[in-house]
């Protein structure tokens, strides 16, 4: 049994912030003048329920549908409370991190939700990024050491562009963040594990 650390995404109230996570990886964020919505395209329903179940913690409404491709598309409505969100994380209509982020423990947990995934029979963990905004990349990489996880960028102009983590002690203070795994044989799998 893990001690859960006093700042687990387990012990830190929701905030919308906390979808900060989602758009630092393969989410998107929509913007009009005044309004946003949050979206993320994900593989598997236990991450789609998580992701919608943390968007409701945060006071915003849910949808689970299907996106064009017919993949989980898991989305906000588009809604005020978003605009100073959308405005942080975008340079015209372009994905771009905002300056010295670093990512709390519910945004990273956001983040393992939607993009990651065990590696190496679950010695290292991937936190997935956006194949389509390669310049976040290495800012991502950077708030990620800011937040006492240093990872290793791969795949930049990959289809599959990550963030790598190993070792027991990078692992250990990655699961100290962001908490126990949703319920479920195939969270548990996806899950980090020290």
């Amino acid at each position: 049994m893990n001690q859960l650390s006093f700042f687990s995404a387990d012990t830190v109230p929701p905030e919308i912030t906390d979808l900060d996570g989602l758009i630092a990886g393969p989410g998107q964020i929509a913007a009009t003048a005044d309004r946003a919505r949050v979206s993320v395209v994900v593989d598997a329903q236990w991450r789609a329920d998580a992701i919608a179940s943390m968007i409701e913690d945060a006071g915003l409404v849910a949808e689970i549908t299907r996106s064009d491709e017919g993949n989980l598309l898991v989305r906000t409505a588009s809604v005020p409370e978003l605009a100073v969100l959308a405005a942080r994380w975008t340079r015209g209509a372009v994905k771009s991190v905002p300056a010295g982020w670093v990512p709390g423990p519910r945004a990273l947990r956001a983040w393992a939700l939607a993009a990651g995934r065990t590696e190496n029979n679950g010695s290292r963990f991937v936190l997935g990024l956006d194949p389509h905004a390669p310049d976040t990349h290495p800012l991502l990489a950077q708030s990620l050491m800011r937040a006492g996880v240093a990872p290793t960028l791969f795949g930049t102009r990959g289809n599959q562009p990550g963030l790598r983590i190993g070792g027991h002690r990078r692992l250990m203070r990655l699961v100290e963040s962001i908490g126990e795994p949703p319920a479920g044989v195939e969270a548990r799998e996806a899950w980090p594990r020290v």
